[in-house]
């Protein structure tokens, strides 16, 4: 009978679990960049795509101080957003509504990481593995900066422009409804003009 599993397996597979969440990132990340209408938007992503190789790197050499070696364990979480993000891309959204779209969906992917990177720093702390809760503890603050900057974006205009075109979209809608008689020119509806005698 195989023997149990230990934390040092959990934390291995975490890891794993991780690295295989920033190798999925480093192709789907490009594909965001390149769809975002935002000059500003594709260069924070842009940003991020070099920063995410380096957590990549960190985690490589997390392995190595753990006398691991590299490999991945594929990533069901982050798989399961890089797939809502890549059905936002196939919608047929406006511009200004797409980069709201990406910023939530990049938004998804940096809190996932947010949430896993932050339990490993305390399994590490827990196992007196300073060294690599530092080196953890680096990609957090990428990953927050990362989530901050796109909270900016989205706040510093970009939910504003898509929320102008749902208004816009009302406001035609609601034109629309009107009865006839307040949508028709200066000669008044039908039901206004006399027949002549």
């Amino acid at each position: 009978m195989a023997s149990e599993k230990t934390f040092r397996d959990l934390f291995l597979d975490e890891v794993r679990d991780l690295y295989d969440a920033e190798k999925q990132l480093t192709k789907a990340l490009p594909k965001l960049a390149k769809a975002a209408a935002s000059h500003e938007l594709r260069t924070a992503i842009a940003s991020h795509l070099e920063e995410t190789r380096t957590h990549v790197a960190r985690l490589e050499t997390i392995f190595g101080l753990l006398g691991a070696q590299v490999s991945g364990r594929h990533c069901a979480g982050i798989a399961g957003i890089i797939e809502e993000a890549n059905d936002l891309l196939q919608d047929d959204l406006d511009d200004a509504a797409l980069d709201a779209g990406i910023v939530a969906a990049a938004q998804r992917a940096e809190h996932y990481e947010i949430s896993a990177y932050g339990s490993l720093i305390a399994w590490a702390q827990t196992l007196e593995r300073g060294d690599i809760a530092e080196t953890l503890n680096e990609t957090l603050d990428d990953e927050r900066a990362a989530d901050e900057a796109l909270s900016s974006l989205a706040e510093g205009g970009l939910n504003d422009q898509a929320a102008a075109s749902w208004r816009e979209d009302e406001h035609e809608e609601a034109a629309g409804d009107r009865p006839i008689s307040e949508t028709v020119g200066s000669e008044g509806s039908p039901s206004d003009r006399r027949p002549h005698r």
